[in-house]
């Protein structure tokens, strides 16, 4: 924050001046006319007064200094015209040709019948700008109640610049779940660009190293994570169906407002902690929904205090049991699971647990990469930047987007 300058200091002017001074005896020797006579009284310089143009340029910089600190602490508090914050954002419409936005002039589109795209489904989503990049994407959020869980919450998502390229406006995008750690409500801390997600998988796929994934970034929680509390992205009985919301109502959301891929070619998660948990338990439990997850310090089986007398749905939401079934059963469909684990995480067994969940079941139709990160600590900060270098590189092989 800045402050505004100063006003302009009154230039000094003495009071009185002193009056004629009484001569002493001779003047100077010589008088201006060479002759002796009395000295002129002494007054006092006046100070220079600054000149017209002077004055104008110091009034001007005054005043856009102050508009300057006015903007950006209106921009701060989200006051209009300064910040776009709430302007509604619509990304389900296709581009006009040599546009970069807006909808098709009339024209339908429809994609040939073995396409691997699918174009937006509809209801649009209300959706209302929460910030907008350097890059003029935005990340947008809205409010919905899903239709198969029931639960009402928040999700903000984000499309890459590309979405809007003329060049692929018949391209469907992939998609990737981001869940958050901690509490996951009422906010996911994906949807900031403090820890710079959106920007690096733009960055990453300029570089090839990644898909240009839509992000949906929804909440993991139905409430506070009071006590320790937390529901495990699962549908624990006789709670909110946190489950159902992130793997059904979530996706459906994408599918309505979005070019997507058809198939789970498409489709994957990331998470950290208990995100990280929740990620990898949504590819093992559907695995023909989704094909890919990065899961960075996560835990490796359901632990929420919620869980207390319902061991048998508990192990329905079990990593290590879902994953010993789609080893076990023919024909299952491959997923491709890259962990991230520092080396300082605050809880120690999570670098060896996830070792031995490798160990066993990362086999037949289960893929895995373990990337450890050395002094790396429990907290996003920490995944986001080694990210790129292996595990979205991991999952981008293997998935398809933008396809048509």
């Amino acid at each position: 924050m800045s402050h505004a300058p100063d006003g302009q200091q009154q230039p000094y002017r003495p009071a009185e001046p002193y009056g004629p001074a009484e001569p002493y005896g001779p003047a100077e020797p010589y008088g201006p006319a060479g002759t002796y006579g009395p000295a002129e009284p002494y007054r006092p310089e006046e100070p220079r007064r600054p000149s017209r143009v002077r004055r104008w340029v110091i009034a001007g910089a005054s005043v856009l200094a102050l508009a300057a600190v006015a903007s950006l602490v209106m921009s701060h508090y989200e006051i209009p015209p300064f910040t776009d914050k709430g302007d509604s954002v619509s990304f389900g419409q296709l581009p006009p040709s040599g546009s970069a936005g807006g909808d098709t002039g009339g024209a339908a589109v429809t994609p040939p019948p073995n396409s691997k795209m699918s174009m937006p489904t509809g209801p649009a989503a209300d959706f209302k700008n929460s910030m907008t990049l350097p890059d003029g994407t935005h990340v947008a959020v809205t409010t919905i109640t899903g239709k198969k869980s029931g639960f009402k919450g928040k999700v903000w998502v984000w499309a890459p610049k590309e979405y809007n390229d003329p060049k692929f406006a018949k391209s469907g995008f992939p998609v990737m779940i981001a869940l958050p750690g901690g509490a996951g409500y009422p906010n996911n801390y994906w949807m900031g660009t403090d820890l710079g997600l959106q920007t690096s998988i733009s960055k990453w796929y300029s570089e090839g190293k990644s898909k240009p994934f839509i992000l949906a970034m929804p909440v993991l929680n139905p409430g506070p994570d009071d006590k320790g509390v937390y529901w495990d992205g699962s549908d624990i009985p006789g709670q909110p169906k946190m489950g159902t919301w992130l793997t059904e109502d979530v996706p459906d959301l994408m599918r309505e407002n979005f070019r997507t891929v058809k198939s789970r070619d498409g489709w994957a998660y990331m998470g950290s902690s208990t995100g990280g948990f929740a990620s990898l338990k949504a590819v093992l439990k559907h695995p023909d929904k989704f094909k890919a997850a990065i899961c960075s310090g996560p835990d490796i089986v359901p632990d929420s205090s919620l869980w207390t007398g319902h061991d048998k749905e508990k192990a329905e939401n079990n990593p290590e049991l879902l994953a010993k079934a789609l080893i076990d059963k023919k024909g299952s469909p491959d997923v491709y699971l890259a962990f991230q684990v520092g080396t300082n995480e605050s809880n120690k067994n999570t670098l060896p647990n996830v070792q031995k969940f490798i160990a066993t079941y990362g086999k037949g139709p289960i893929h895995t990469e373990l990337k450890i990160i050395q002094g790396g600590q429990h907290n996003a900060k920490t995944y986001v930047p080694n990210m790129g270098e292996g595990p979205i590189q991991f999952i981008s092989k293997v998935m398809e987007g933008p396809v048509e």
